[in-house]
């Protein structure tokens, strides 16, 4: 029997920092679920969850999370105290998590207003809890280093209006007439009939399946740190964010 991929809750709460679940399978250190509140690799260019997952009063530390044969594998650094069937607390690192939803809805910021500008678009992502990094397709603009300086500074303005940003569903064929969310509806498979849409009004829409805040107040201040060229068409930003 086919056992079916976790659901994931993350999806419908990013806030959600603890849950019930029951062990599906076990192979090696990773553990999967029917369903987890874990984020994993590399999905949005974003880092893993961490945390624990508690059977017995027994806790157990989660070490990484990524994305195995449609399912999500939670990689365990003691695997005996699970099999098939097992009941399971899961407990988020939440202070990890969060840092990194702040850092996520920055960046949508970020793209959004450097795709509107200058037609830049990203051609590469990664989100740690210790920061983000970024590489945009500039190659028509000349002076790239005030470009990516203006768009950090525009969008700290914009979070500072406290935007609400909505999380919710389309259909597949709907969401294929949105500008910009074509191309990534076109490389899901058949199967995928919804698409997860994130929207901050005004700014940017886009299919993701990452966690994110509720308000772009919550983002803080986004902090350039470092540029870098990587050649004619591709620079890079580092940056942060701090309360």
């Amino acid at each position: 029997m086919q056992l079916l991929p976790a659901e994931k809750l993350y999806q419908r709460d990013s806030y959600l920092r603890e849950f019930d679940a029951k062990v599906t399978r076990v192979e090696n250190n990773e553990v999967f679920l029917d369903r987890t509140a874990f984020h994993p690799r590399p999905v949005g260019g974003l880092d893993a969850d961490r945390g624990w997952l508690i059977v017995n009063d027994e806790r157990v530390a989660v070490v990484d999370v990524y994305e195995k044969d449609g399912d999500v594998a939670h990689v365990v650094d003691d695997p005996s105290l699970f099999k098939p069937g097992v009941h399971v607390h899961g407990v988020i690192d939440w202070e990890r998590r969060y840092r990194m939803m702040r850092l996520h809805t920055a960046l949508h910021i970020l793209a959004a207003l450097l795709y509107e500008k200058h037609g830049a678009r990203v051609t590469g992502s990664s989100i740690s809890p210790e920061g983000g990094r970024a590489d945009f397709d500039l190659s028509n603009v000349t002076d790239w280093k005030n470009a990516l300086q203006e768009a950090v500074r525009e969008a700290n303005e914009i979070a500072k209006k406290c935007i609400e940003v909505r999380v919710y569903w389309l259909p597949r064929e709907e969401a294929m007439r949105i500008p910009g969310l074509v191309k990534l509806a076109e490389r899901m498979p058949p199967e995928v009939k919804q698409l997860r849409i994130v929207e901050i009004p005004g700014i940017d829409i886009q299919a993701d399946e990452g966690p994110h805040v509720r308000n772009t107040c919550e983002i803080g201040e986004i902090v350039l740190e470092k540029m870098e060229s990587k050649g004619r068409r591709r620079k890079r930003i580092y940056f942060n964010t701090k309360p």
